[in-house]
C-alpha cells in the first residue's frame, strides 16, 4: 500500500464465534467494527464480507463461494491474489482450509468462459488475476509445504513495517481475548495484549532467522 497499491479484503467468515461472554450477536458486530478498524490502519480500502458462518464453511458449498469469488475477481480485476493455502499440514481451523482450496478454484476458472456465464451476461466477463500468492495464517511454512507443485517460495523482511501490522493486530480486542483465554491466559485486555504481541514478535522472528532476516 505504500507503493501505491489499492488493498481489498474479502472476508468469508463472520468471527460470531471468536469472543469470551458475549453473545453470537454481539460477537460478529464487535470483531467487525475492530476488524474495520485494523483494515483502515493497514491502509485497506475496502473490506467485503460475506457473512457466511463462522465454524461451518465446510458445509457450503463451494460452488456458492466460488461463484461469489468470481463476481468479485471480474469486478475489481485484481493484479495480484493473496489466498490461504488449503494444502498446508494439520491445519486446526478447518474454515480456513476450505476458504483457501474454494479461493485458488476461483482464481484458476475465472479467467475461462466456461464457469460463470451468467456474470458475464451481467457485465462481467471472464478475468483471470495473473499473479497468486498462498500464505499459511499464524505460523511458519514447514518442508514440503506451500502451494501447489510449481509455486516458489517467496521470503519477505518486513522490519520495517512489523510495529504497524503489530498495532493492527492489537486492535482486534475481541478476538485476541478469546485466542489468550484458549491458551491458558487471563482474559482481560491487558494481558491479551502482552500474549499477541509476544507471540507475532516470536513469529516474526521465527520466520526471520530462517531466511535470514530479523523479521519476516
Amino acid at each position: 500500500m505504500k507503493d501505491g497499491w489499492r488493498v481489498d479484503v474479502a472476508q468469508f467468515g463472520n468471527d460470531e464465534k471468536m469472543s469470551t461472554g458475549a453473545t453470537l450477536a454481539q460477537t460478529r458486530l464487535a470483531n467487525a467494527n475492530e476488524g474495520a478498524a485494523a483494515a483502515k490502519m493497514l491502509g485497506v480500502t475496502d473490506v467485503i464480507r460475506m457473512d457466511f458462518k463462522a465454524g461451518d464453511l465446510g458445509y457450503v458449498s463451494s460452488t456458492e463461494m466460488r461463484n461469489q469469488l468470481f463476481g468479485l475477481i471480474r469486478r475489481v480485476k485484481p493484479r495480484i491474489l493473496f489466498i490461504p493455502d488449503g494444502y498446508v499440514s494439520f491445519q486446526p481451523d478447518r474454515d480456513i482450509r476450505s476458504v483457501g482450496m474454494m479461493a485458488e478454484e476461483a482464481w484458476g476458472y475465472s479467467g475461462g468462459g466456461t464457469f460463470a456465464n451468467e456474470l458475464a451476461r451481467m457485465g462481467f466477463p471472464p478475468y483471470g488475476a495473473p499473479e497468486v500468492y498462498y500464505y499459511a495464517p499464524a505460523r511458519p511454512y514447514r518442508p514440503g509445504e506451500g502451494g501447489v507443485d510449481k509455486a516458489r517460495f517467496v521470503a519477505r523482511e518486513v522490519s520495517a513495517t512489523l510495529e504497524q501490522k503489530m498495532d493492527a493486530a492489537l486492535l482486534l480486542s475481541t478476538r485476541n481475548r478469546a485466542w489468550a483465554v484458549s491458551r491458558g491466559f487471563p482474559a482481560d485486555d491487558a494481558s491479551a495484549a502482552a500474549f499477541v504481541r509476544a507471540y507475532l514478535t516470536e513469529l516474526a522472528g521465527a520466520i526471520g532467522a530462517k531466511h535470514g532476516f530479523a523479521a519476516g
